[in-house]
Formats: structure tokens, C-alpha cells, sequence
């Protein structure tokens, strides 16, 4: 799988994120499982480029408010696409907190991981990732799905990790995979211009490493999410259940469609 990652033009953080072993030694198929960042400012060589992908199952797990800013210029055809309207925002939450008087770096991780603890139990979030686990469990043999939020790194992080621990993959490979997304978005060599962006709309000063927490990921966010989790739920096979309705005879189908 050295051509997990798939470098589109306009969209950020593409990747395929199947080939992980999974229950009882089984790997979850090549090319039916993808996330990425919006797609509003994808080009038309992208555009070409998903629609070999057969993928008919779409989580958009963007605010009402940033599907309305970013666009779309995919799906535009037969893709199933699943949204919550619930979490409308006048702006989005990283910016009101970075407008603050004095914002650091250590300041911008514990912001992240109070957005990682409370996100698995977001009404809009688990309303899509419900929806998300349903149709999932109705793909078709030559379908393919996609997870996606603004950067395809945060809610669809969850998700991701979710469907994987869903299908049995290891904690060490949740984690490589979530934190691929550093790589995959390119965040050392767009650090740089993020922050020269931001401080200009902010009227602020601040260094590049108070940025990096809303470009990329670090394993603490989604250790946040997870024991989060763990203390609301008692464990995620339970979170599944309960929060999502993934039960033993969901999983087990779930399973079947995606392990080979």
C-alpha cells in the first residue's frame, strides 16, 4: 500500500485507508475505504480521478455552515451522501479561540483535546457516523465509500479509527493510520503560509507552532477521544453499540464486506 495516499491537486489528505490487517487475520480490501478534505476546490483532474474510484457512499461530516462556505464540486452523481444539519456555527470554533487575547502553543493542544473528548458525543457526529455504520453494512461488492470534514483530519480521524476498530484492526495501526495524515496533508511545508494567514485575519503574532494543532494531528488528540470514550462508555465496543447501534450481527456484516 506505498500508494495509500493519493496526491490530488485541490484536495487535501486523500487517502485510502483499507490494507490494514484486521480480525483474525484478515485485511480489509484495497479501494474500498476513503478519506480526505472537502472537495470545493477540487480540479477537474481530480474530479476524473475520484470518479474511477466507484465510490457511492459519502459521510460528510461537515457543519451545515462549512458546507454552505466551501462548496462542492464533488459527489456529482450516485453517491449516497450522508450530512447532519444539526451544529451550525457563525464561525468556526479554532477561530474564535485563536482570537483570544494570548494564544500558545501548549493552549492550542488542549484546545484540540477538549475537541477530541467531546466530538464522539456531538449530536451531529453521531448522527452521521450512525448513518455512516448503516450503509456501510449495505455497500456492494464493486462500491467503494468516503469519509470526509473540512480537512479530513479531526471528525473524520474518529470515524476512521472507528470503522477500523470496528473490523478489528490493532490500536498501533488506528494510530499510524490517523497520524499519516501528516504526511498526507503536507503540514511541515504548509505550517508556514497557514500561519502568515491567519495572523493577518487575526490581527495576531503568533508563531508557527500554535498553528500546527489545526493543520495536523498528534496522538494525544485521539488518545483524548478515546479515553473520553472509555470513561462515558466503559470501552468502544460499547460506544459502538449504544451511541452508534454497531452490534455484534452489524459488525459481523461489516466484517464480511470489507475483510478479505
Amino acid at each position: 500500500m506505498k500508494d495509500r495516499v493519493k496526491p490530488l491537486e485541490g484536495v487535501r489528505n486523500f487517502r485510502d485507508f483499507g490494507g490494514y490487517e484486521g480480525a483474525e487475520g484478515a485485511r480489509i480490501r484495497h479501494g474500498k475505504l476513503y478519506r480526505s478534505g472537502h472537495f470545493g476546490e477540487a480540479s477537474d483532474n481530480d474530479l476524473a480521478a475520484i470518479d474511477l474510484l466507484t465510490i457511492t457512499l459519502q459521510a460528510d461530516l461537515r457543519r451545515p455552515d462549512e458546507r454552505e462556505r466551501h462548496g462542492d464540486k464533488w459527489p456529482v452523481r450516485g453517491v449516497n451522501r450522508l450530512y447532519s444539519d444539526l451544529g451550525r456555527e457563525t464561525d468556526a470554533p479554532h477561530v474564535n479561540f485563536l482570537k483570544q487575547v494570548a494564544v500558545d502553543a501548549e493552549a492550542s493542544k488542549g484546545w484540540m483535546r477538549d475537541y477530541y473528548k467531546n466530538a464522539p458525543y456531538r449530536p451531529a457526529l453521531v448522527e452521521t457516523y450512525t448513518a455512516w455504520f448503516a450503509h456501510l453494512a449495505n455497500l456492494h461488492e464493486d462500491e467503494a465509500a468516503l469519509v470526509n470534514c473540512a480537512a479530513g483530519k479531526d471528525r473524520t480521524g474518529i470515524l476512521c479509527a472507528l470503522t477500523h476498530h470496528a473490523l478489528g484492526v490493532s490500536m498501533d495501526e488506528i494510530f499510524h493510520d490517523y497520524e499519516l495524515t501528516n504526511e498526507a496533508a503536507q503540514v511541515a511545508d504548509r505550517l508556514p503560509e497557514a500561519r502568515e494567514y491567519f495572523n493577518t485575519m487575526l490581527e495576531k503574532a503568533y508563531e508557527d507552532e500554535v498553528y500546527r494543532p489545526f493543520l495536523g494531528v498528534e496522538r494525544q488528540f485521539l488518545e483524548a477521544a478515546v479515553a473520553s470514550i472509555e470513561e462515558q462508555s466503559g470501552d468502544i465496543d460499547t460506544y459502538l453499540t449504544s451511541t452508534l447501534g454497531v452490534d455484534d450481527t452489524k459488525r459481523a456484516v461489516i466484517r464480511k464486506k470489507l475483510l478479505v
